[in-house]
């Protein structure tokens, strides 16, 4: 288990067709050796498992990697459900530069992300 921290900047979209550098998260999370989330060193450090939120010209948001008790992972920014933001197969990706997942925003939209750095 390793703890890293990884870029993700929104991919290509209708809205930006080049992608984003200022639409993202920084977050800080321990992989395995196949590069997923270890399930069991997060459980034993929740709170080291930080994200900061960028999104263009609203202010940073700071939070937490969650499970929640739907079975998913999300970024989790408050007390509740009403802000957090969702992953589609969290648990199953390999956080490995180039590659991509989708989030749920604050707008309820589900949103491809780039995987730009892992640290």
């Amino acid at each position: 288990m390793t703890w890293k921290t990884i870029r993700l900047e929104l991919a290509r979209t209708p809205e930006f067709p080049d992608g984003s550098p200022d639409h993202g998260y920084e977050f800080v999370v321990p992989l395995d050796a196949e590069d997923h989330i270890d399930v069991e060193a997060w459980g034993a450090d929740k709170k080291a498992c930080t994200v900061r939120r960028f999104w263009g010209e609203e202010d940073f948001e700071e939070g937490t990697l969650i499970h929640t008790r739907h079975r998913t992972w999300a970024f989790s920014y408050a007390p509740g459900e009403e802000d957090d933001e969702p992953f589609f197969r969290f648990d199953s990706h390999a956080f490995r530069e180039g590659e991509y997942i989708s989030l749920t925003g604050h707008d309820g939209e589900i949103h491809p992300f780039k995987v730009i750095s892992v640290r």
